[in-house]
């Protein structure tokens, strides 16, 4: 594989260890000791290998999503709980290997992660980009774009939001003009791909007044 491998781990012997290994074996492997010393200078491409202590994948993942960036993660840990590889892979890993165990299974996790990592990449960057352009939006336009997303006519989306249909129109073309879009399936492709959370209006004063006898 051609990939660099950046191996993260706050244990200076098992780093070294890995490092060593990769090394040996032909893979560049460049060591950090926190997710905190990596982002610093966060590399445009390779794959993040990190010691799997609880925290660090899903640290990762929410850094790669402030940065509108992705890159493959692989976990490991000695002798992990079956649990504890779904939640890591959950959180956002592409790959996890027990180790320190069999050094060829590591290898080939690392291999098989740089295979999908093509494809993954792509699907990261494309979700990336579209959640870059949905944040140009307000809570406003977010929401009509969410009512857009299930087909809801101007005449719905306005009843939902206690506003008018030309009111919400005007929304729809200043949130097209924001994002980019072409037209309205461009803006919906956006939304899906940014995974923009589902169209839940909060209720208007009628409706609040109502909860609040209940």
């Amino acid at each position: 594989m051609d990939d660099l491998v950046f191996a993260i781990d706050t244990d200076v012997r098992r780093r070294a260890s890995i490092s060593y290994l990769l090394n040996r074996r032909g893979i560049f492997a460049e060591p950090f000791e926190t997710v905190q010393e990596f982002v610093v200078s966060f590399p445009k491409s390779g794959i993040i290998l990190v010691h799997d202590d609880g925290k660090a994948a899903p640290l990762l993942m929410q850094e790669m999503s402030s940065r509108h960036r992705w890159m493959p993660i692989v976990a490991y840990s000695e002798n992990p709980e079956p649990s504890r590889i779904v939640q890591t892979v959950v959180d956002g890993a592409i790959g996890y290997a027990a180790w320190p165990g069999c050094d060829a299974t590591l290898i080939k996790t690392l291999e098989t992660a740089a295979t999908r990592s093509v494809a993954e990449i792509s699907r990261g960057s494309r979700q990336a980009l579209a959640t870059a352009q949905i944040e140009k939006l307000s809570p406003r336009e977010r929401e009509i774009l969410a009512g857009m997303v299930e087909g809801l006519s101007n005449r719905l989306i306005g009843e939902q939001l206690a506003i008018s249909p030309r009111t919400v129109e005007l929304h729809r073309a200043n949130l097209l003009a924001k994002i980019e879009a072409k037209h309205s399936a461009d803006a919906i492709r956006l939304a899906i791909e940014a995974s923009l959370p589902s169209f839940q209006p909060a209720p208007g004063p009628i409706a609040r007044k109502i909860l609040r006898a209940a």
